[in-house]
């Protein structure tokens, strides 16, 4: 059925515009404006059985976005990693990834599509004609913008049409939870895994290069000794991963060059043990100034003062190095009197 079969009685009202005013060519402008050709009424605008067939339809692809959006999540929880399958002609493929793109895909599309059907049968489609104006909008164009609006939404039906206004806001609340499920790519969460360490009451100071436990006299004034925790061995599987937390390095100093109360508490004759960790991203410290006191981060130079509590004095790290509380065993050998107080290495975001 197309607007020339309808009597001109139930065609809807024309809106005032110049359709087909044609321009009149001359020296200054040699090409004539052929104007606007005259509006094509839709099926949709002049009968509303049409118009309701085509609203169903937008709020079926909405409706469709939000249950692909729905088995995206349930794919994503259901389907373990490393399940595959076959799919003609491409081939054996995880069959998680395959669900994911497929329900996600889908999703959007549903949206996408419902939108543009929404818009090509049911918004206004009347052309309109406006002059190029400055950009600083008098007060006069901000009230016939916001008129424009107001009569944007009065055609676009939303207030009219709820079927498609609320399967619309179903489907675009819902997909964001696509989303949100990926982050738990991200992993478990760490829970108190990083405020601990191997570190603990007893725990005796081995030398990383000897495999020895340490006594004091093996630490001289001015040196710097790295320690590992009493049973840790480099062919542990989790030998990695402990040491990112528990390595420490050990400086003897003079106990009148120490600043700080507490670190002079919990050091052993003037010898100090920190992290090795640099607060900044994680990096191994291992460079030592004797004259200074001073450790310094290969990485991004952050630099601690070891007789003032490892505080910073330089660089991009935001804490001091944390310092692990030290004494002698019945039989000489350096230990742990306990774990850090605090968590070793960067900050992270549940740290508090």
């Amino acid at each position: 059925m197309s607007s020339q079969d309808i009597p001109e009685e139930n065609l809807p009202a024309e809106q005032a515009h110049a359709h087909g005013a044609v321009g009149v060519a001359d020296e200054k402008n040699p090409f004539a404006d052929p104007g606007l050709p005259p509006h094509e009424h839709r099926i949709q605008d002049i009968d509303e059985r049409a118009a309701r067939r085509s609203e169903r339809m937008v709020a079926l692809l909405f409706t469709v976005s939000m249950l692909a959006t729905i088995g995206f999540i349930a794919s994503y929880v259901a389907i373990p990693h490393d399940k595959s399958i076959f799919v003609f002609p491409i081939g054996h493929l995880s069959a998680l990834n395959f669900a994911l793109g497929l329900t996600l895909g889908l999703a959007l599309f549903c949206i996408g599509a419902g939108a543009v059907h929404w818009a090509r049968t049911l918004m206004s489609d009347v052309e309109i004609a406006d002059e190029r104006h400055p950009i600083e909008a008098p007060a006069d164009v901000r009230e016939k913008v916001h008129a424009d609006f107001k009569q944007g939404a009065k055609e676009s039906a939303i207030g009219r049409r709820k079927l498609i206004r609320n399967t619309m806001l179903g489907a675009v609340a819902l997909v964001p939870l696509s989303g949100v499920m990926l982050l738990r790519d991200l992993g478990p969460l760490p829970g108190t895994k990083l405020r601990h360490t191997m570190w603990s009451k007893g725990k005796l100071l081995v030398n990383m290069n000897t495999n020895e436990p340490l006594r004091p006299s093996d630490v001289a004034v001015g040196s710097l000794t790295f320690a590992k925790p009493e049973g840790l061995e480099e062919h542990d599987e989790n030998f990695q991963t402990e040491i990112a937390k528990a390595a420490l390095m050990i400086v003897r100093l003079q106990p009148e060059n120490i600043k700080d109360k507490r670190e002079l508490e919990w050091s052993h004759e003037g010898i100090v043990a920190y992290s090795k960790i640099c607060t900044h991203v994680g990096c191994p410290i291992s460079l030592y100034e004797q004259q200074t006191h001073h450790v310094l981060c290969p990485c991004h130079q952050s630099t601690f003062d070891l007789s003032d509590g490892a505080r910073v004095i330089f660089g991009p790290a935001g804490h001091a190095l944390p310092q692990l509380r030290i004494g002698v065993n019945d039989e000489g050998y350096l230990e742990a009197l306990g774990d850090f107080e605090e968590p070793v290495g960067p900050a992270f975001w549940e740290r508090g």
